[in-house]
Parts: C-alpha cells; structure tokens; sequence
C-alpha cells in the first residue's frame, strides 16, 4: 500500500530550524524526523512511500540519496506554494485507483495502522482519520467567590479529539480537491462529513505533533527513552 507524506511547508513557527532546511527534515536524536515517521509505517509493513517535496526539497533528495534504509522511496516535486490538499491532488497519477495512506511529516504516533486499515476497509467510507486528545497544557481551577471549588491537574481535554493527521483514504477523495490553492483541512473534508463520508478511528495512546520547540523538546525526550 502506498504511503503518502506531506513534507513541503514552511514550517515558521520553527522557523529557528527551517531556514536551511524544511521542517520534516529537523533533527530528532540523530535522524530527521521523516525518517522517524518512515519508520514506523515500515515497521508495520508499509514501506511504499510518496514524498510530496516543497520548502528546501533538495535537502529531502540529498538525505535519501545516500541512503533508502530498504524502503521505496519517491520524490516527488509538488510546488513550493501549493497548499495541504493541492500536493495531495498532484500525486493523483502517482495515487491510481488503490487505496492508500496518508500523514503529514510532522506528528508522530503509536498508532495501530494494521488496524486503522481494518476499521477503514469495515466502515467503507472515502475517508479515515485518526482522531486523538492531546493532554490539556495546564490544569484547570474554578472559582466560588476567592474560594477555589474546582481543581483539576493537566489531564486529556474533556471534549478535545482532534485531528491527528494520520488518514486511509481512496482515491475518488482526489475530485474534492480543486487546485493547489486548497487546504486539505478545510473545504474537502468538510464536505466529506455533510456526506457522511469522513469516519474517525478513535486512538488514546502516544500521539505528538512537532509545532514548537516545546513540542520538539518533548518529542525527542519520549523517543529517547
């Protein structure tokens, strides 16, 4: 199965990082942190991967030019401006009529993807996400006058699943996206759920998306160990 991976943004909120190079290609423990998302589709069994290239694509060909860890790797060009669901719908050649996975390259997980396919292949639907909640940033405190009557440490948010950026989808999602000006995020997957067309697979282990140092930080620490 095919393994789509976004990896052409900017990536300016770590913009410390991304001046030389594009944000999948930052450094986590000795290896850029695509290779660390490669890696775990690999060891799931899905080596067959897309590279959508962008901001400072040199820098990905170079990487993978000496090295393919066992893995087929394309690379592909998609624009240095072309937004989420514009890179996507220029793989459609590349795509064909099979269906296949896609992520960004920027999160990582723990994620059973053997079966999140299962729960795609079950449900029939021309799109899955895994939805998941990352733990609140601060705890939560109520109030009765001064009187604290409410006290809660940093815990999952009591209503927060979110997009976790891990999807199966087939390939008729593709005549959702207009052009490269489209953000994947928005108008496809929106009309994907008045359709009753988008499902989310439901996962509350390890997820980690990479959009701040603080996020950095952690990600390398939990990898570490």
């Amino acid at each position: 199965m095919k393994v789509i991976i976004l990896a052409g943004g900017y990536g300016t909120r770590l913009s410390e990082y991304t001046k030389a190079i594009p944000k999948p290609m930052i450094d986590i423990n000795g290896k850029p942190m695509l290779y660390h998302i490669m890696k775990f589709y690999a060891k799931h069994g899905f080596k067959n991967f897309y590279i959508a290239l962008g901001y400072k694509g040199e820098v990905i060909k170079k990487f993978f030019k000496k090295k393919s860890y066992g893995w087929k790797i394309n690379l592909i060009e998609t624009g240095k401006k072309t937004m989420t669901g514009g890179r996507l719908k220029r793989l459609k050649k590349y795509i064909g009529d099979e269906t296949f996975m896609m992520t960004y390259g920027d999160g990582l997980s723990n994620v059973n993807l053997k079966n999140l396919l299962k729960f795609h292949k079950k449900n029939k639907k021309l799109v899955t996400l895994v939805a998941v909640r990352p733990p609140a940033r601060f705890g939560v405190i109520k109030f009765k006058g001064n009187f604290v009557n409410y006290f809660k440490e940093k815990s999952k948010l009591d209503e927060g699943w979110i997009n976790g950026g891990f999807f199966v989808m087939e390939p008729k999602f593709l005549k959702f996206i207009k052009n490269d000006s489209t953000y994947l995020e928005r108008e496809p997957l929106e009309k994907l759920t008045k359709r009753r067309q988008l499902i989310a697979y439901k996962h509350e282990g390890f997820w980690q998306c990479v959009d701040t140092k603080r996020d950095l930080d952690k990600i390398k620490k939990i990898l570490k160990n």
